[in-house]
C-alpha cells in the first residue's frame, strides 16, 4: 500500500504531564502537554475480519505513550515526540505515525507552542 493510501487512526488531545524544559523552573514540577497522534494503517484486513488482531490496537498504544511520557524527563519538546512517534511504531501494523506535542504557556502571549514530527517505517 502507497503511504497516500494509509488509513487513519487519530488520537486527539491526550492530556499529560511530564518533566519538560531546559529553564530551572520547568525542571522543577510536571507541566501539562497536550499530543495528537495520527496512526497510518490499513484497515482492509479488519474490515473484513472484524477482529482487533488484525487492525492497531490504539487502547494499548495509548496505554504506552502514557507511560513513557509520564515517566520522562527530557529538556527538549522535540526529543519527547521522537519518544513517542518511536513507541507507535513498535506497533509493526503502524506504517507511519504523526505526532504533534503542544506545551501551553511556554510563550507569554501564545496560547501554546506545538512540535510536529512524522516518521515511518522506510
Amino acid at each position: 500500500m502507497k503511504p497516500d493510501n494509509y488509513d487513519k487512526i487519530h488520537i486527539k488531545d491526550l492530556l499529560l504531564r511530564c518533566i519538560i524544559g531546559i529553564r530551572e523552573w520547568e525542571r522543577k514540577a510536571p507541566q501539562n502537554v497536550i499530543i495528537n497522534i495520527t496512526l497510518h494503517t490499513d484497515f482492509s484486513k479488519a474490515c473484513h475480519s472484524d477482529s482487533i488482531e488484525d487492525t492497531v490496537d490504539y487502547v494499548s498504544i495509548k496505554k504506552h505513550v502514557i507511560e513513557k511520557v509520564e515517566n520522562s524527563s527530557f529538556m527538549l519538546v522535540e526529543r519527547l515526540v521522537h519518544l513517542i512517534a518511536q513507541t507507535c511504531l513498535e506497533d509493526e501494523k503502524v506504517a507511519r505515525v504523526d505526532v504533534s506535542l503542544s506545551k501551553p504557556g511556554a510563550l507569554r502571549f501564545a496560547r501554546t507552542v506545538e512540535v510536529e514530527i512524522s516518521r515511518s517505517r522506510e
